[in-house]
């Protein structure tokens, strides 16, 4: 049974997934995933069915809340969504003003993790082995496609609730990079900051759709090929390196997409620190880098820790 100081922690791994699903090209999946909570995420989301139903019709408010592990799932969501709410103006300012900093303290943080998860693997058949490759190529060819132009219409942010939402729960694939993928990340972001009810019903509404679905396809991929399933996540968290390495170039002469509030997009390469236009900023971002895998080092170390006090 959780303590107080346990659900304390679940609400702070949950403000962690927030921050993270906030910016394009890091996974709350890999958040949770690191924490020691996805299985359970998973087998918490799942229940949310037709049985839940029924036990709440016959056995009661409390029987049904335990059935979804709804202690668990209230102190994780409020802190994704206090996250969510206070972090984001936050992050997208420093995405626009100290975006090499950042992008190297995500990118210590996720190849900290393609260590944590890969050495949880301890086979190395050839259905593994093919498994963290197609996950890898999966991963990099994504991050490798260029953004659309905006959709606005209600039935499209509906769909990219439910698609994105998808991708929020794999490690290594950030929701928030396929929100840019189809053209929404910042429509969404904006209804965030203006309290766009409407948009933000709309955009919730599909990903309770596409949550509800997807957690239970990955729930029966860890209970009946978990070794398989590990290895495609660890190909997810290093394929999407690509996507946040910290210095990049704008390729071509003009922006793929000029948005009407200024915002331009292009299509961007990687490039080495020396060969980075601006200033590449190369100590604070080698420190930053170091401080986001000490993070998940020590995480990791903590979550043994505890485990073997239990």
């Amino acid at each position: 049974m959780r303590s107080f100081l346990d659900y304390f922690f679940l609400t702070l791994k949950g403000a962690a997934m927030g921050a993270a699903d906030v910016v394009p090209g890091v996974s709350g999946g890999t958040i949770a995933f690191i924490s020691g909570i996805y299985e359970e995420l998973l087998t918490a989301i799942s229940n949310v069915n037709l049985e839940a139903l029924r036990k709440l019709r016959k056995e009661g408010i409390s029987a049904a809340w335990r059935y979804i592990h709804g202690d668990f799932l209230l102190a994780l969501l409020t802190g994704i969504f206090i996250s969510v709410l206070t972090l984001a103006k936050l992050i997208k300012f420093l995405l626009e003003n100290h975006e090499v900093l950042i992008w190297s303290f995500f990118f210590g943080l996720v190849l900290a993790s393609t260590w944590l998860v890969g050495k949880q693997i301890q086979s190395r058949k050839p259905e593994v082995i093919v498994g963290f490759l197609l996950g890898a190529g999966a991963a990099y060819w994504i991050t490798t496609i260029e953004t659309t132009a905006d959709v606005q219409a209600n039935w499209y942010f509906f769909l990219s609730g439910a698609i994105a939402i998808c991708a929020m729960i794999l490690p290594g694939i950030s929701g928030s990079f396929i929100l840019l993928l189809m053209g929404s990340y910042h429509a969404v972001i904006e209804a965030i900051h203006d309290r766009d009810m409407k948009l933000i019903a709309i955009f919730g509404a599909g990903c309770v759709v596409g949550i509800l679905s997807f957690s239970r396809v990955l729930k029966f991929l860890f209970s009946r090929f978990k070794t398989v399933t590990l290895a495609v996540l660890t190909g997810f968290l290093l394929g999407s390196l690509n996507r946040i390495w910290p210095w990049k170039e704008n390729v071509g002469s003009a922006p793929l997409t000029i948005h009407s509030d200024g915002r331009e997009e292009w299509l961007q390469r990687n490039v080495s620190p020396d060969n980075f236009s601006g200033d590449s900023q190369l100590v604070g971002a080698v420190l930053l880098g170091l401080a986001g895998m000490a993070i998940i080092i020590l995480l990791e170390r903590f979550a043994s820790r505890k485990q073997k006090l239990n």
